[in-house]
């Protein structure tokens, strides 16, 4: 037998077994040979053949039979609830096929943190332009959100993924920064050294959903062992930015936030060597949900964009 007739036998095959599936899930779901054959378009003597081959190639009995009526045995009900999942799996499969055939459309409920508009607005008119029939909803928070229970289609978000339900997407990395603005440096002096963080005042960020400080993660030394001054404190980083701006004090940044500040001199990063924190963000999307087609258009439109070009 030659490899192409061996490749039609095992698809033949394969169709058959299938067939048989389909064939047995509406006998199961009607109870009837009858109701089966006119939902697929064949007759009851055909159906009940390929119930019998089925059988047959299983070494079961699925139904009990009377001149009457059928019903499932034991094992064909446990069967049937395999199958039934099997067919509803191909089904969710085509309709995802089909659904990448349409033009991206409708809202999308996208949770970013406070900040977050600073690396996505900017690309924003690109997107708007490659598909205007999306609607975008932003929430721009810096709570945890719950990305099932809260409706959201998708979520920007840094660190760790501790929830196992969700898919998600590597977007950019970024880095800690220590900054402060000339005029504070000009008024206070440029730390040297670690150590000379004591004497200068810190502006902390404290984190709104567990109430504790940032740590400042930094080589050679601890934040316990520095001791390091609270000047100001605020669960907001654009806040904490603003205040840095105006010279209030040193803090501790993401990268991204800081970029154009450091570029046209407004802030100056300090101690790089020893400041080398790396972070992460991700998109995430429920698993239970096949992208649709507006989700899948934009989770790869930022993918390559955001943080391209915000690394000092």
């Amino acid at each position: 037998m030659s490899d192409n007739s061996g490749h039609y036998f095992r698809n033949r095959l394969a169709m058959d077994n299938l067939n048989g599936l389909f064939a047995f899930v509406r006998s199961a779901e009607t109870l009837s040979f009858v109701a089966a054959g006119r939902s697929l378009g064949v007759s009851a003597s055909a159906v009940g053949k390929t119930i019998a081959r089925l059988e047959q190639r299983l070494d079961v009995r699925l139904f009990q039979r009377s001149t009457r009526r059928i019903s499932l045995t034991e094992e064909g009900q446990l069967f049937y609830e395999r199958c039934r999942r099997i067919i509803d799996d191909l089904g969710d499969a085509e309709s995802m096929l089909s659904r990448t055939k349409e033009a991206p459309r409708g809202r999308l409920r996208v949770s970013l943190p406070t900040i977050g508009y600073r690396f996505l607005l900017p690309h924003l008119p690109e997107f708007e332009e490659l598909y205007p029939e999306i609607e975008l909803d932003l929430d721009f928070n810096d709570q945890i959100v719950n990305v099932i229970e809260e409706g959201f289609d998708a979520v920007i978000r840094s660190g760790d993924l501790p929830d196992s339900s969700l898919m998600a997407r590597r977007l950019g990395p970024f880095r800690q920064v220590l900054t402060a603005s000339s005029a504070y440096l000009d008024r206070r002096g440029t730390p040297g050294i670690l150590g000379d963080l004591v004497h200068h005042a810190c502006l902390r960020y404290r984190f709104p959903t567990s109430g504790k400080l940032q740590d400042w993660v930094m080589g050679g030394a601890t934040e316990g062992e520095l001791r390091l001054s609270s000047a100001l404190v605020c669960n907001n980083m654009e806040a904490l930015y603003g205040a840095t701006i105006r010279g209030l004090g040193i803090a501790y940044m993401p990268d991204f936030l800081v970029a154009d500040a450091v570029k046209t001199g407004q802030l100056h990063t300090l101690l790089d060597d020893c400041f080398v924190q790396t972070g992460q963000f991700w998109v995430l999307w429920p698993s239970n949900r096949h992208l649709s087609p507006k989700l899948r258009v934009f989770v790869d439109f930022i993918a390559p964009r955001l943080f391209s070009g915000t690394r000092l």
